[in-house]
């Protein structure tokens, strides 16, 4: 018998936590294949080494929020537990891997596409790791207006937050990490995992060197076609791959 998980703290008592990727009876011999064939692509995906711990990461913490003004108000958030270097592997993305077109998976939340041509997504819904705890970025107020409980949100001494893509007064201008497809050594297949945003052209000082600082919530951008999905009816309501990076005026 497979020994229980250790758990996260904050992890919710009632849903499965997953230290290796769930494979939905749904699968079909052709959905597995593509799943254990390596992708030829320009540039190749990231790995994930198979010497990295596949339970807990000591990367992220889950915080309960207690901010009224933040949209997840009353639920949690992923938050780094230490500084993050810019295009650090913050958590691989856990869930039950699935044909797209299974009902059961229609209207979660945590749906998200691992590779559209076959027709493969992995759902963290009804099971899986911290990183079902990533927000969007839309809506999240500013460091120096922000509080929760649990821990500081990012916060310096000065109300501040201490990484992150920010304006010149210091307030968020969008998201701090991406979701990018990876190869997941430890298994033998393709997965999914949350990184830091890449280091910005215009980047000076502390910038270039945290991505993402300590207790700072990590955000990301769900993508236009889960909005879309949820507010006109159109679109898959699938969390969607590599979206997030703001680009400033004159850079590209």
């Amino acid at each position: 018998m497979d020994a229980q998980p250790k758990l996260p703290k904050n992890w919710p008592p009632n849903l499965p936590y997953l230290s290796h990727p769930s494979h939905s009876p749904a699968l079909s011999p052709s959905h597995l294949s593509a799943l254990k064939t390596p992708p030829k692509s320009e540039p190749p995906l990231p790995t994930i080494p198979k010497s990295l711990n596949p339970g807990p990461s000591p990367n992220v913490l889950i915080l309960p929020i207690s901010d009224p003004s933040h949209p997840a108000n009353g639920q949690h958030g992923l938050f780094a537990a230490r500084d993050l270097a810019p295009g650090e592997l913050i958590v691989v993305y856990l869930g039950e891997v699935h044909p797209a077109g299974d009902p059961r998976h229609e209207t979660s939340d945590y749906d998200l596409w691992l590779d559209r041509e076959v027709d493969v997504a992995v759902d963290a819904c009804d099971m899986g790791n911290e990183g079902r705890f990533v927000n969007d970025y839309r809506g999240v107020p500013d460091f120096g207006a922000t509080s929760y409980s649990g821990g500081g949100g990012g916060r310096g001494k000065n109300g501040k937050g201490k990484g992150g893509w920010k304006d010149k007064e210091g307030k968020r201008r969008g998201p701090n990490a991406e979701f990018r497809e990876v190869w997941d050594g430890r298994f033998g297949e393709r997965g999914m995992g949350v990184f830091v945003l890449p280091v910005r052209k215009r980047a000076v000082g502390r910038e270039r060197v945290v991505g993402i600082g300590r207790r700072e919530e990590v955000l990301v951008s769900y993508g236009k076609g889960f909005w879309e999905g949820r507010t006109e009816g159109d679109g898959d309501g699938k969390v969607e791959e590599g979206v997030g990076v703001e680009v400033e005026e004159g850079e590209s």
